[in-house]
Formats: structure tokens, sequence, C-alpha cells
């Protein structure tokens, strides 16, 4: 397990105000140890909630050309038929996972690929299993198109608490499977648009781990 590289600089300032604020509290109000134990708690109890929000676990990552893989750790909160219209313009198999504050939130290629399509969209902050989040969040939109010619939609949507996403790719990039290509901070959802033959390997509440999980075989 380490820390991800999105988290390093805030842990680092966030651990430098908390020290200064707790020695503040000493400092000037050195009998009141109630308020002391209580700050020193409450203080360490949310560093590691931060700390663990930017964990980043270390794993033999697989390899399997048939297999779509989940792009996070989380829930599949879709499973259904949906036309994605931005750039595919066709009906797709729709899988979304709901990243929870707890959860990893590093987001991985779910197969390999080129980069073929990326788009950044500014939008709104709606709770992220909205149905309207996936149109009107602020968002990005990635199509990998494989060596078979097989096209996959990867899309990370921002949460009511999720106020950046964060990505490391751009068109004509090649991507591994499972390789890192983002991350969203704070509550988010993926999306994946897959093909109709696709066969889907979760169900509904299902929890995913982003790089290990199948979520889908593919027939071609």
């Amino acid at each position: 397990m380490t820390i991800h590289r999105e988290g390093r600089v805030l842990l680092f300032w966030l651990l430098i105000i908390l020290v200064a604020a707790n020695y503040a509290l000493y400092y000037y109000l050195p009998d009141a140890r109630f308020w002391l134990n209580f700050s020193l708690i409450v203080s360490t109890v949310f560093y590691l909630i931060i700390l663990q929000f930017f964990r980043n676990p270390i794993f033999q990552i697989p390899k399997d050309d048939s297999l779509v893989y989940a792009p996070a750790d989380g829930k599949v909160v879709v499973i259904e038929e949906a036309v994605e219209d931005e750039y595919l313009k066709e009906k797709r198999k729709q899988v979304s996972i709901f990243m929870s504050p707890i959860n990893v939130h590093v987001n991985r290629s779910p197969v390999e690929g080129e980069v073929e399509f990326f788009k950044y969209h500014p939008g709104k902050y709606l709770v992220a299993w909205h149905p309207k989040s996936s149109t009107e969040n602020e968002r990005t939109s990635m199509v990998l198109k494989m060596k078979n010619g097989t096209q996959i939609m990867v899309r990370q949507i921002a949460g009511a608490l999720a106020r950046r996403i964060k990505w490391y790719v751009k068109e004509g990039d090649q991507l591994e499977q499972n390789g890192e290509f983002g991350f969203i901070k704070f509550g988010s959802r993926v999306d994946l648009y897959l093909p109709l033959d696709a066969e889907i390997l979760v169900s509904l509440e299902q929890v995913t781990k982003g790089g290990r999980t199948p979520i889908a075989r593919l027939k071609s």
C-alpha cells in the first residue's frame, strides 16, 4: 500500500496545520485537559480518514484481452442498456460503479487500447447516483479502441463531494489494461459503455475492486 501522488502535498500541509493547531491549544490552554485530549483525538481520526482516502494498493495486475476489468473500487449501481450519444452514437450496455469517500479513488483502464477520444466537460455536482449525473455533472469521456477494433467508453463523473477530476491521458495515448489513467477526489462514479454482446459478470450492488474485478467478457 502506498499514498497516491494526488494526496501527498495535501497530507503534508494538513499534518503541519493539525500539529500547529494542537500545539497552540496546549500552549494557551495547558490546564484544559478535556479539550486538549478531544482535539488530539479528533485531529488524529480526521487525518487518518483523509490518509486512507489517498491510499493506492499494490497488487499483481491481471491481463486478459477477453475481459473488461473494473475501472474503480466501489459498488455497481447501474446495469442497463443505454444509448451513448456523445461519441459512439449507438446503444450499449452501461455498467456504473459508485465510489464512496471510503473507497480507493484511483481509476484504471478496463482494457488495453489506444485513447481514440477524450473530452472534459464542466458541469453540475449532482449526487453521483442521480440518473442525470452522467450527462449533467462535471465529467470526462474516454473511448479506448482495442487491437481488434472494439471500442469501450469510460466516463469519470464528479459527485456531490467530488470537486476535482484528474486525468493523465490524451488522445493517441496507448493504455495498458488496468494501468492508472485518472483519479477523482471525494466520492464519484465511473460509467462503462460496453458492446451489446458483452457478457456481464457482475450484479447490482456488487462490490468491485479496481483492476481486479472482471466486469464483463467480450465476445469478439
